[in-house]
């Protein structure tokens, strides 16, 4: 036996499982399981990836200027308030190592993202939730659940597996009422997906004080979750602290350049928005004439619940689906045991699915 011992508490970590991508004996699969873009990256970014290829031996540009540079003119945000990462989930997990540890809460809703207890816990810090109210994040709820060991309160907005939203009037309600020394991180990786005037990925409620960020990715509409490229809108002095503790070349070039290609991209990424609005629309209302709860979403997937019945609940649609070559995503890791998650893919995949879910409904 090895004299070695991990730090508290990380042999009490669970670790992410990402989609699966395959299904032993079948040849053609349908993954829907990782909410990835329906449409794949923009040709752009397939271009950029291409002609940075030559160049992989050379170190990447280690504070992604021309990145953040990209970014800040499509959103019309301050570049040197920005931080890049590996995918937004290494800026979580940097937020956490920085502002949070042994003794410390972070705090999160039951229904959130997993890499934030995950993110916790690697920092030696203790992840707590606070009650949803119909699958809505609660800015109420979430108030109450803080405590004087409270740093970190993580919103995903829109929320990832729920699909649900708040306004930003509830943020900023959310922010008026947490205590200057906790650190609110606006998680808004599906927030181009949405136009609904009530709506702000939280730019706005990061400019309003000193302890928001806003986290963001292109792993989503922009289709580049292979590259792990994603970034952080901060006030300056959070902004700096992460620059201190991130790694110094945590970007690949090849990513930057796939990411300020696929940002200016306007067509192609509003062409992935407006498929994966109508097909979502399509998918619930077809879903739901079978009998399925399916509750609203403004996000590139759905929530499909099933009944608690035996042979008819969630694990036995996900094996029916798997029998047909279809792989969405379980969702009992997340507190909904009666659910199922389904990315919105192409139009072939989601007809694909409705005609598998009928068939198990049948």
């Amino acid at each position: 036996m090895s004299a070695l011992s991990p730090q508290p508490g990380v042999m009490q970590i669970s670790p992410y499982v990402g989609g699966e991508s395959a299904i032993p004996g079948v040849d053609r699969i349908i993954k829907l399981a990782s909410n990835e873009g329906a449409l794949g990256p923009s040709p752009h970014a397939v271009a950029a990836l291409q002609e940075t290829a030559g160049d992989v031996f050379r170190y990447p540009d280690g504070g992604c200027q021309a990145l953040r540079d990209a970014i800040g003119a499509r959103f019309g945000l301050d570049p040197a308030r920005m931080v890049c990462g590996a995918g937004s989930d290494e800026l979580i997990g940097l937020l956490c190592r920085a502002y949070a540890g042994a003794g410390d809460e972070v705090l999160y809703t039951e229904h959130g993202f997993l890499m934030y207890p995950i993110a916790a816990k690697t920092a030696g810090a203790t992840p707590v939730t606070a009650p949803e109210t119909n699958l809505t994040a609660d800015v109420d709820k979430l108030l109450a659940a803080v405590t004087a060991r409270t740093r970190i309160v993580f919103i995903a907005n829109p929320n990832n597996p729920t699909g649900t939203y708040l306004s930003e009037n509830e943020l900023t309600r959310l922010r008026a009422g947490l205590p200057d020394h906790v650190l609110l991180v606006i998680d808004a990786a599906y927030a181009e997906y949405l136009d609904h005037p009530d709506y702000s990925a939280g730019e706005r409620v990061v400019d309003a004080g000193d302890n928001v960020v806003m986290t963001r990715t292109f792993s989503k509409i922009f289709g580049l979750g292979g590259a792990r490229l994603g970034w952080a809108y901060c006030p300056p002095v959070v902004a700096d602290v992460l620059n201190r503790v991130r790694n110094p070349f945590n970007v690949p070039a090849p990513a930057q350049a796939a990411g300020v290609a696929a940002i200016g991209d306007r067509e192609f990424m509003e062409r992935v928005r407006a498929h994966t609005g109508q097909w979502r629309a399509w998918f619930t209302a077809e879903a739901r004439a079978l009998g399925l709860e399916v509750p609203e979403s403004v996000c590139n997937f759905v929530l499909v619940r099933f009944p608690l019945e035996a042979g008819r609940d969630a694990e036995a649609a996900d094996t029916f689906l798997r029998s047909r070559g279809i792989i969405v995503r379980r969702m009992g890791a997340y507190g909904l045991p009666d659910s199922l998650r389904v990315t919105i893919g192409r139009e072939d995949e989601m007809r694909a699915v409705v005609a598998a879910l009928a068939e198990f409904a049948d």
